[in-house]
């Protein structure tokens, strides 16, 4: 896999390593019960399971985002598990609009709808920063 990005791409790729270990350190300490809300509620109830999704969630994200920053040869193959990342995680993020649980400040129904439409950004900048999204663009051509 080719791995040339621009100079931009790598710092978008390190500010998002960055949130990624900051939100995954979040998942441990400080927001952990904020991060419990977002553990979708066709899941068991039981705290003690809440709260090891919301652990274990938080070391993959520290993993992801010291991956993001100092994984730089594997930068597209780690782009490419974030943003699938992002999408197994997502049905949390509507849970939490569907069932009206407020957490992160989204404390309204609009807020947490308006909260569905990061997630696309989020893969999008995952893919983009690390150069996976022109990696996935020579595949398709490739295949054509």
């Amino acid at each position: 896999m080719k791995n040339s990005t621009s100079k931009t791409q790598d710092v978008f790729r390190i500010i998002l390593g960055a949130l990624m270990t900051l939100a995954g350190v979040g998942h441990l300490t400080f927001q952990r019960e904020d991060f419990q809300a977002q553990v979708p509620r066709w899941l068991p109830n039981d705290t003690a399971f809440m709260d090891f999704v919301v652990l274990s969630s938080g070391i993959v994200e520290i993993i992801f985002g010291l991956s993001m920053i100092f994984l730089v040869r594997y930068k597209v193959k780690v782009g490419l598990a974030l943003a699938v990342f992002y999408i197994l995680i997502f049905p949390g993020n509507v849970s939490q609009y569907t069932n009206g649980i407020d957490a992160f400040g989204l404390d309204t129904d609009g807020k947490r709808l308006a909260r569905l439409f990061f997630q696309p950004l989020l893969i999008l900048w995952a893919l983009w920063s690390t150069g996976a999204l022109k990696y996935l663009g020579s595949k398709v051509k490739k295949d054509d």
